[in-house]
């Protein structure tokens, strides 16, 4: 009788097979999601993992929110931190000791709702090194108090600062010293933006600046941004006024970016008329230029404003790389061809509502030798077919926003489907049809993203034309939102393309329900998980929608989705025990609009491609998910 065979060693234990110390070198390499799903592996992983996150000189997680709980030992104390990037979401003022660290060069923390102004008084009493600090929604919960006091401390304490970026409303700020404290300010601050600011308060800081220049002469006056480059903010109203004051106050700005929203009609004094234009860029230095009028509470325009202002201004900034204008109603194809032939560098250009704008701001563009990368030319409703191919002249087109010019055709896409750089593309309420995107298809452009919101003529037989070519390789973003032609076939014959989409929206589509819900968690992706690929799925007031598409959003289905939009009247009870399955997904059921804009570009989201968001939620919420074969060998 033959001997049995004999039984084979198990495999030695990760801290024989490779030296804890070059684990720890490789691991100490890694961005802290690698590092974090890494960790998840075996309890070898886990260790080398918590000493690695002790030196790491950057810590960036904006793909989920965390709770303090969760946050506190994934940052013990490093004083080789020198980056810190995080959504607060979920954080409040009992994580502020966590958040400002003293070694900290750089901090960026969106939706900062739920943590008051005393994140402020903490940074300038402790990170007396930032460079950079941005901060977003800071005390927008009701209750939550922000204080001039928080703000000076911040001044006087972070004397380093290059850029300051705080988008929240300074007129929480008002106080008689407003203009004063900024005396205070890092005489290194080159870039600084704010989100509101009342004309009053804004007004009084550069009458103190200009009051301060004027002094310096004969008396020793405190210094007041004397390396600002950038400037934006959000105002009540752009005035002549202001555009002279920041001309004279602030000589060495290369990037101004001013927006207001006016809620009544601006009058003769408290509007910008040509007078203010001739103003601008005094100093010659200016390479962006940024002046729009939003009409988010009222429909109004710059009516003081005609081609003579345009041509004065464009004489003066022939060195603009960058110019965007919005609600400019009375300038015409005269002041915006001024602009293109003046600014021989110019690289961007976005015209919103304009009214006048037509083909013949294009005609002769080949003439030139402009180099345009970006354009936006929303609610340009005179802009046609012809236009647009005179554009497409510019091979270089990378990003091309088109929205609700509804004068476009098939055309026009055709003309636009060759460029070799043209990556983002949105055609939303466009006159595009079927055709178009048979174009796209066949055509050579690398689109990432497309946006086909409110083109009302497509049907389903866009998506299998669309799909037909290289674009199936490159689309990570694509917009069906609005089309009422497109139903569930349509996203079955999409999910039969395995096309690897990151972000998908389709939101108030009556013909869309639950069959496209069920077509999309079972696509697999490259031999994935189930709907491995999409990050983002927006099915807001999708008419056939049912309770019982919410199912399909359990694990293991949609293992990588980050934002989900759903109609808030499904069952509120099975939405609720949705969310509280997965804790680290963003539900948003009021209509509000998803996206993915303020995710942090460096931490380059899509070089991930391993199905692994399961294990990164199971490490954070359970701790180690080690199974019994990895005990067994480990012991």
């Amino acid at each position: 009788m033959p001997p049995p065979d004999p039984i084979e060693p198990p495999p030695p234990a990760m801290d024989a097979a490779l030296p804890a110390a070059v684990v720890a070198t490789i691991l100490s390499r890694l961005d802290v999601r690698s590092l974090l799903l890494a960790a998840a592996a075996c309890r070898g992983f886990r260790a080398c993992a918590s000493q690695a996150l002790a030196f790491l000189p950057s810590f960036h997680l904006l793909e989920v929110a965390l709770t303090h709980d969760l946050l506190r030992p994934l940052l013990p104390p490093n004083p080789s931190l020198r980056t810190l990037r995080l959504d607060c979401a979920r954080l409040e003022d009992d994580a502020i000791a966590c958040l400002a660290r003293s070694s900290l060069h750089e901090l960026l923390l969106l939706n900062c709702d739920n943590i008051s102004g005393r994140l402020l008084c903490k940074l300038g009493n402790t990170c007396r090194d930032l460079r950079v600090l941005s901060l977003n929604s800071l005390g927008e919960r009701r209750g939550l108090v922000v204080n001039f006091s928080d703000l000076q401390e911040l001044l006087n304490g972070c004397s380093q600062l290059e850029s300051l970026r705080l988008a929240l409303d300074f007129s929480t700020f008002d106080d008689p010293n407003f203009g004063h404290v900024w005396a205070s300010a890092s005489e290194r601050l080159s870039s600084l933006e704010i989100g509101y600011i009342p004309m009053t308060m804004l007004l009084e800081l550069l009458t103190a600046v200009v009051d301060a220049h004027q002094c310096m002469d004969y008396v020793k006056a405190p210094v007041f941004f004397p390396s600002l480059q950038k400037l934006c903010l959000t105002v009540d109203f752009i005035t002549d006024h202001l555009i002279g004051s920041i001309s004279a106050a602030l000589p060495s700005l290369t990037h101004l970016d001013l927006q207001d929203a006016p809620i009544i009609e601006p009058t003769s004094v408290s509007d910008l008329t040509n007078t203010g234009l001739q103003q601008i860029n005094p100093h010659g230095k200016l390479k962006h230029i940024s002046l729009m009028r939003s009409q988010e509470f009222l429909v109004t325009s710059f009516r003081r404003v005609n081609d003579l202002g345009i041509l004065l201004m464009a004489d003066k900034c022939s060195n603009l790389e960058s110019v965007c204008l919005g609600g400019f109603s009375r300038v015409t194809d005269t002041g915006f061809r001024a602009i293109i032939h003046s600014c021989s560098g110019l690289h961007k250009l976005r015209v919103s509502h304009g009214s006048h704008l037509t083909d013949l701001v294009f005609h002769d563009i080949i003439a030139t030798s402009l180099c345009l990368t970006h354009v936006s030319l929303r609610w340009c409703k005179l802009l046609t077919d012809v236009g647009i191919k005179r554009l497409s002249f510019n091979k270089d087109l990378n990003v091309l926003d088109l929205r609700d010019c509804r004068s476009l055709g098939d055309e026009a896409v055709r003309a636009l489907s060759c460029l070799p750089k043209l990556q983002t593309l949105s055609l939303d309420g466009t006159d595009i049809s079927d055709e178009a995107l048979k174009y796209l298809g066949l055509g050579t452009c690398p689109l990432t993203s497309l946006s086909l919101r409110g083109c009302r003529k497509l049907t389903n037989d866009c998506i299998p034309l669309l799909f037909a070519g290289s674009v199936k390789q490159s689309l990570q973003v694509l917009d069906l939102s609005r089309i009422p032609s497109v139903t569930d076939d349509g996203i079955m014959l999409l999910a039969r393309s395995r096309t690897p989409l990151i972000e998908l929206r389709m939101r108030e589509n009556p013909k869309i329900g639950d069959a496209s819900v069920m077509a999309l968690a079972s696509m697999q992706v490259d031999g994935g998980t189930y709907g491995s690929s999409l990050q983002l799925l927006d099915l807001y007031d999708c008419g056939g929608i049912t309770p019982l598409a919410t199912r399909w959003f359990k694990k293991p289905y949609f293992p990588r989705l980050r934002w989900l939009g759903i109609t808030g009247s499904l069952n509120r009870v099975m939405v609720d025990a949705l969310a509280r399955s997965r804790p680290f997904l963003h539900m948003a059921c009021r209509g509000e609009e998803l996206g993915t804009m303020l995710w942090d570009t460096y931490s380059d989201w899509y070089r991930h491609n391993d199905d692994d968001l399961d294990e990164l939620e199971q490490w954070l919420l359970d701790g180690e998910p080690v199974s019994d074969d990895d005990t067994i060998m480990e012991e």
